[in-house]
């Protein structure tokens, strides 16, 4: 009490209290969390109100609600980084000017093309694959009215499926067939249907994880079924399907391992043997084949992939996989197989939750019929394209980039020519590598980071890739070199 009424403390005493060390100012004890609080209190006070910034009125070409709902969002930013100890208040100018901004980014279209020059094909964060032009063309024609669930021969409604029911079953064999919106939902209704409080068998080797950090079994809790799993991560056997049959088994599932690979001491079961399984025990068998090949990779000198219709041809009572993927057309989940299957699917509550929609279906009929010429696939199908491209060619299209660029840089940085590995992505065709050619450019002055992101600002956006303090343009993934020359002129240009 006595070093109270002086005033200090011991040193020792000091260390004991910690990050609560007194501060004695006239005679009133003030902790460091308190004066902290204070201190946040003042800057919070020295933000001006909206009030202020919306009496010196609304910048010019913007709606005056608009800009008043971005002046808010904006202070209640930076009202969150203030009370995070972060930054100093900004002066009623850099409010108005980050609010301005932040307007104007809702009056232009986010979802914009991009020129992909990463490298990766069927690249996630930039819409996977690209469509066809008769994908995009079947897009514009049914962006008003269409009919989508009318038969224009009879008059009466009709069911969206019908659309490409037949197409399907044309290139597959299946009998019956249903769109929702990506495989995921696939899955999960095909689950939810089939198997509710219901056991699953499928293999731990094939207990997958897709993008964005979504599991296989996380889906196959949340659709009701309970999964039941047999052999080991890298080995099963027909008998441990065998053995895991009980009463309560509704489904034998296989997954195929798209977006990896297990090399080694493997043994997987074909998907035969599991259908003669599954006729002996009266149970269907589901194959999800993932990234959605209906036709033979292989021919191409890729590596091969599940097929569909090859699925089907072994009997599988429903094949599921993505459209977005290998197949080359717009993100769906198609699902294949015996008709009355696929009847009990699209009587199931949660279908509506899934089922595509008009441009879905429109952009996937157009690029199922590009199927049915499969001679001119290559030319016709960007991602069919773009996969088979041969290496000469793309270095032919690095060499042509990289002598503009020289001319427009000189002096200023460097432009070189890197034999690189480019990947297909998206979860198909793991391992398999895809020879390129990178044009590496790096300028005097700028950081390759701070320069990719000037590429990233450029209209249209050209996304690279840095690798070594240097940005990567990679033309496996691109066609086309003019509005990439564009872009660096007006970068050089700026500065």
């Amino acid at each position: 009490m006595n070093q109270l009424r002086t005033g200090f403390f011991s040193a020792r005493q000091s260390r004991n209290l910690g990050t609560f060390t007194p501060h004695l100012c006239g005679g009133i004890v003030k902790t460091s969390s308190t004066t902290q609080m204070e201190n946040k209190e003042e800057k919070l006070s020295q933000l001006p109100s909206v009030d202020r910034i919306l009496r010196q009125g609304t910048p010019e070409k913007l709606p005056p609600e608009l800009f008043a709902w971005a002046v808010r969002v904006t202070l209640k930013r930076r009202r969150e980084l203030l009370l995070q100890g972060e930054g100093e208040p900004p002066s009623g100018e850099k409010i108005r000017s980050e609010a301005a901004e932040l307007a104007n980014s809702l009056l232009q279209p986010h979802l914009r093309r991009v020129i992909n020059a990463t490298g990766v094909i069927l690249h996630t964060g930039l819409g996977r694959a690209p469509l066809s032009q008769e994908a995009r063309d079947a897009l514009l024609e049914a962006s008003g009215y269409c009919n989508l669930e009318f038969e224009l021969k009879k008059g009466v409604r009709g069911e969206r499926n019908s659309h490409i029911q037949s197409l399907l079953s044309y290139l597959t064999g299946a009998e019956a067939s249903l769109v929702v919106n990506n495989n995921a939902a696939a899955t999960y209704l095909t689950l939810n249907t089939l198997a509710p409080e219901r056991e699953v068998i499928i293999s731990r080797g094939e207990l997958v994880e897709i993008g964005g950090s979504f599991r296989l079994p996380y889906i196959m809790e949340g659709s009701g079924a309970t999964m039941r799993e047999v052999g080991t991560t890298n080995r099963t056997a027909l008998r441990d399907y065998e053995e895991a049959v009980i009463e309560d088994t509704a489904l034998i599932m296989k997954v195929h391992q798209s977006n990896y690979r297990i090399s080694g001491f493997t043994s997987q079961v074909e998907l035969a043997d599991l259908v003669s399984l599954g006729r002996s025990r009266g149970l269907p068998v589901v194959h999800d084949i993932g990234s959605g090949a209906l036709i033979d990779l292989s021919l191409y000198g890729l590596q091969k992939e599940p097929i569909a219709g090859e699925s089907i041809k072994s009997g599988a009572d429903l094949v599921l996989f993505s459209g977005d993927k290998l197949l080359g057309g717009p993100q769906a989940g198609v699902i294949l197989g015996k008709e009355n299957l696929i009847k009990r699917l699209r009587t199931n509550q949660f279908y509506r939750a899934f089922r595509a929609g008009k441009l879905t279906l429109s952009a996937l009929e157009a690029t199922l019929r590009l199927f049915l010429h499969p001679e001119e696939l290559p030319d016709r199908l960007p991602l069919l394209h773009l996969l088979t491209r041969s290496p000469q060619e793309v270095e032919r299209e690095a060499k042509r980039l990289a002598a503009e660029l020289i001319g427009i840089i000189s002096k200023r940085g460097t432009v070189k020519l890197i034999p690189e590995v480019g990947q297909v992505g998206g979860g198909s065709l793991a391992g398999e590598e895809l020879p390129t050619t990178c044009v590496g450019v790096t300028l005097k002055g700028l950081p390759a980071g701070k320069l990719a992101q000037k590429l990233r600002l450029s209209q249209p956006p050209i996304i690279p890739r840095v690798k070594r303090e240097e940005v990567l343009l990679d033309l496996r993934s691109l066609e086309g070199i003019d509005e990439i020359v564009l872009a660096f002129q007006r970068i050089i240009e700026e500065g």
